[in-house]
């Protein structure tokens, strides 16, 4: 096992050796997606992230459970306990249950993540079915007196915490800040403070989703879930704690006050977070009509888009970028990672093809330990990603006779880049491209043709077909065991 793995630590704004709290075994919980929309590209960078993540410890050695909630109740349009339930309000436009949106759009997820070729996580709670934890974790805070009820509502009291403890450790906010810039919302006066956050929220007669609790009929606040469910799961401190950047303030923020209010203890060592998504320089949202659903990304059907990207070339793509950088999306960039993606995948075929040598003229070992270093250095994927493409030019190159390898370090080779490119970077052949042993076939019927023409000394036929190839940038190349074919790109 790899010993040598550093992490960008949110909490501590530095790197980090990663020491899990009772290795071999490794917590991880990640914010999942809010079910009440098309699966978007919000939703894959951290899926793609933490899959990353998820597959190169499992490929170190570790036992990672990987928690990811799916939240279906509490999740309000305002971020700020006001507003409509987010699935509730979509329920009531469509006339149906609010867990028919639920499921209906779980499955959406999960059919998006599934040609993203995300691994599904260890256990995936719902929040929904977490009531009576949140509850009682609710009544821990307010036992601690870090909680206040007020007319069937329940509080957390962020300035009485802040006098024990300090909030905003994540964020680097300040509450006193918080006291002069947090703006009052109508509806908010029965809290102390405007900046509290509702641990638990009194339901209003329309309001389809609701529960008994000891405070009258009501919901969890949408930042207690999270909280609840990694500690049931993952124990009350854990190891990893991820999600998007955006989820930082005051999501994560109101989380570890919360756990530190019920368990005394800092629930999370290392906190991850990807940063965000733009599209051509601006963020994306339906407001700026620029929001683009993953199957539109799929199918192409997008004014903004000029072609269909396959959801193999979108995971590339993102992996191309650090996950603590913006990742602006365009045209151009995605039929670049594509090309990029194709001479990977090419490479790994024609790995298989080659032939060993006496002796080596490539440094492989040199090479093993560079892909190494750069997943430890905070899952730095553009670097792993730069270094593979040096194993595509010691391939290509082997195969063109420039250079030699011997068995072993073939051997060597060949493992490298199937465990990088397969198994951590989770790429694959395109399902797209199921047709590839018809093109192969078809493929071979057109050079068998060109072959026999060239035999009969029929130039123009060789020539026709030649030139009409390379027209759709396919070469032909004429080596001593025949010809092969390849796309140019």
């Amino acid at each position: 096992m790899e010993l040598n793995l550093y992490l960008h630590n949110t909490l501590s704004r530095k790197k980090e050796k990663f020491e899990p709290l009772n290795a071999p075994f490794v917590g991880m919980y990640v914010c999942g997606p809010t079910v009440y929309g098309d699966a978007h590209l919000g939703h894959a960078r951290p899926a793609i992230v933490f899959d990353l993540v998820f597959r190169y410890l499992n490929h170190l050695g570790y036992k990672v459970r990987y928690v990811r909630n799916i939240t279906d109740v509490g999740h309000l349009e305002g971020d700020a306990d006001e507003g409509e339930d987010k699935i509730g309000k979509k329920a009531k436009l469509d006339n149906i249950e609010p867990m028919e949106v639920v499921q209906y759009f779980t499955n959406q997820y999960h059919n998006a993540m599934d040609k993203l070729n995300v691994l599904r996580p260890s256990i995936e709670p719902h929040a929904s079915g977490h009531i009576i934890e949140q509850i009682e974790m609710t009544r821990k805070i307010l036992d601690a007196g870090f909680a206040y009820e007020k007319n069937g509502s329940v509080y957390f009291d962020i300035e009485k915490y802040n006098k024990q403890h300090k909030y905003g450790i994540l964020s680097g906010r300040n509450i006193d800040d918080l006291m002069a810039y947090t703006r009052e919302l109508d509806g908010q006066e029965e809290k102390k403070n405007s900046f509290d956050f509702a641990l638990w929220k009194k339901a209003d007669p329309e309001h389809l989703m609701h529960w008994p609790s000891p405070w009258g009929e009501g919901y969890p606040g949408w930042h207690l879930e999270c909280s609840t469910m990694g500690s049931k799961y993952l124990g009350n401190q854990f190891d990893i704690h991820g999600g998007g950047l955006d989820l930082q303030f005051p999501h994560h923020e109101c989380e570890i006050a919360q756990s530190v209010a019920a368990n005394n203890k800092t629930p999370v060592k290392y906190w991850l977070h990807n940063n965000m998504i733009t599209l051509n320089g601006q963020k994306m949202g339906k407001s700026l009509g620029n929001a683009v659903s993953l199957d539109d990304f799929f199918t192409g059907d997008h004014e903004l888009l000029e072609q269909a990207y396959s959801p193999i070339t979108i995971r590339f793509f993102m992996l191309q970028a650090h996950y603590r950088s913006p990742l602006d999306f365009s045209n151009e960039a995605l039929q670049a990672a594509e090309k990029g993606m194709k001479k990977l995948l090419s490479a790994i075929k024609t790995l298989e093809k080659l032939t060993p040598s006496e002796t080596s003229t490539s440094d492989i070992q040199g090479l093993k330990d560079q892909c190494y270093a750069a997943m430890n250095d905070d899952f730095n994927s553009p670097i792993l990603i730069s270094h593979l493409f040096e194993g595509v030019r010691i391939i290509n190159s082997v195969n063109d006779k420039k250079e030699t390898i011997t068995a072993e370090n073939l051997e060597t080779l060949k493992k490298l880049m199937n465990n990088f490119i397969f198994d951590i970077l989770g790429l694959k052949e395109e399902e797209s491209e199921g047709n590839n042993v018809l093109v192969d076939s078809l493929m071979k019927t057109i050079i068998d043709i060109r072959q026999n023409a060239r035999e009969n000394k029929d130039w123009p036929t060789s020539d026709l077909i030649r030139d009409n190839l390379a027209q759709m940038n396919i070469k032909i190349k004429d080596t001593k065991e025949g010809a092969v074919w390849s796309v140019d790109e």
